[in-house]
């Protein structure tokens, strides 16, 4: 590699730089100030995560680096900063409530910027050894973070539960890569699709595109790999289920599109049953499933499971308007979701602590209004009632899968969607309807900015569509 390629390939990483350096030097200040330095390094990592952004947005340039294994493109560029906001929304959230949750420890911080490091590796790699390394940074970092309330049993349970299932999930995308290298020859993407794409397809790669899949499948929480999403959402510190629940699952949407998209694209028909049935059995279980769940933070599991399937609705497609349709709905399901975990942190009572049980907001109209009314903003638009932004998602996804003769699977996500609103209008009648059980603590103000930002966004999607429909369309062309 000569110094200029290097010097490239540097400008190129430099918000992945950027973060490296800052979780290092945060971890540093964590550990020679005083032991109460969680606020003074979470403010640091929040930071870290906007210079990171700022980068991107505005010098970032675009191209190969690495000798191919790192990509920079408009797809890319979208999809780190849709993480570095959710990531920056769910540390922020974290602010009042560390001691709370317990998890006012410095090192929290600083795992969330490497697990967003890792994240964002995963979104540029263009090649599966680059693509395993930024996913094992990310599940490292997050397999801890699951834990890190170390006095209580749930969120040790929930740890063990994600990296025993994680670790399962790492082996299968590995064992799929290994068969994938051995029947093509090659571990970058470009390479695999030329491979594949100028002779007859062998068992063997389907086989391999298989395993990746169900690797990846792991990470969205699809079903049939979804198994650790009730237990690890509810078992974690809330502000901790808050950033799984958004930024994770964006980034490994974003590898998922990028490898069907580029790699596999030559056996198109391939994977795109296999899509289609995830897609399919994740919309259906996660309609069904919430509908007896008498905890929030599993409700909003089962409602992940189900959203992921939304969103592979349009991925099934396999055109240039499925992946535009994946990338906007990614980020309205990130706002909504944010916005909800929000309104779950507020759910706490001087006696009693954070309470998580969906009979504990009855009466909230009467005693929390604005949060009754942006919760129940939040539940309409996740329910994909028009003309909120949960609405022009589905409908996206939607009109990508018929336009590409998917018919049968947009009505099964359109019948599914029916179901799913029964347990959120729950929730609004709940709220608006029953007898107050007891208020709740008045509103942290880093809560209200998370909630009233995402309830805003959520409200006047409809007004400022346009500019992001043309961005998510940007994205979407990189691959077509």
């Amino acid at each position: 590699m000569t110094a200029d390629i290097l010097s490239t390939s540097l400008q190129l990483s430099m918000p992945e730089i950027i973060l490296a350096v800052g979780a290092l030097a945060l971890l540093m200040v964590g550990v020679f100030t005083s032991s109460e330095s969680n606020t003074l390094v979470t403010g640091l990592a929040v930071a870290v995560l906007i210079m990171s952004g700022l980068w991107l947005v505005v010098i970032g340039g675009l191209g190969p680096a690495y000798g191919g294994a790192f990509l920079a493109d408009p797809f890319a560029r979208y999809m780190k900063v849709l993480v570095l906001l959710g990531s920056i929304m769910a540390m922020i959230m974290t602010v009042g409530h560390a001691k709370n949750e317990q998890i006012d420890k410095f090192e929290f911080p600083v795992l969330l910027v490497i697990a967003t490091l890792g994240m964002m590796l995963m979104i540029s790699a263009n090649s599966l050894i680059s693509l395993y390394l930024g996913l094992e940074l990310q599940s490292l970092a997050l397999y801890v973070v699951a834990a890190i309330n170390r006095e209580s049993v749930r969120s040790t349970e929930a740890g063990l539960k994600y990296f025993v299932l994680g670790a399962l999930s790492s082996g299968m995308l590995l064992y799929g890569a290994s068969l994938v290298y051995g029947f093509s020859g090659h571990v970058e993407f470009p390479q695999i699709a030329h491979a594949i794409g100028g002779e007859q397809r062998s068992l063997g790669l389907v086989f391999g595109l298989v395993f990746v899949l169900a690797g990846i499948a792991f990470k969205i929480s699809a079903v049939p790999f979804h198994m650790w999403t009730p237990d690890v959402y509810e078992g974690a510190p809330t502000p901790v289920t808050a950033f799984f629940a958004a930024a994770p699952k964006v980034a490994a949407m974003a590898m998922l599109v990028r490898i069907v998209s580029e790699a596999f694209q030559p056996i198109a028909s391939d994977w795109q049953q296999i899509v289609v049935f995830i897609s399919i059995a994740s919309m259906v279980l996660g309609a069904f499933a919430a509908i007896g769940q008498t905890n929030i933070k599993r409700l909003m599991a089962y409602s992940s499971i189900s959203h992921m399937g939304y969103a592979l609705v349009g991925l099934s497609a396999g055109t240039e308007a499925g992946v535009r349709g994946v990338v906007l709905y990614m980020l309205i399901y990130m706002v909504m979701t944010l916005g909800t975990f929000a309104c779950i942190l507020a759910m706490r009572r001087r006696e009693e602590g954070n309470v998580e049980r969906i009979e504990d907001l009855a009466g909230l109209a009467s005693t929390r209004p604005l949060m009754a009314v942006v919760l129940t903003i939040l539940m309409f638009s996740l329910a994909g009632v028009p003309p909120l932004a949960g609405f022009f998602g589905k409908y996206f996804v939607f009109m990508a899968a018929i336009q590409a003769n998917l018919y049968v699977l947009a009505v099964i996500g359109v019948l599914a969607s029916v179901v799913g609103a029964y347990y959120y209008l729950r929730i609004v009648k709940i709220m608006w309807f029953d007898e107050p059980a007891g208020e709740f603590v008045p509103t942290a103000g880093e809560l209200r900015f998370v909630f009233g930002l995402s309830g805003l966004f959520t409200l006047g999607y409809v007004l400022i569509g346009g500019p992001i429909g043309t961005a998510a369309a940007t994205a979407a062309k990189t691959f077509f």
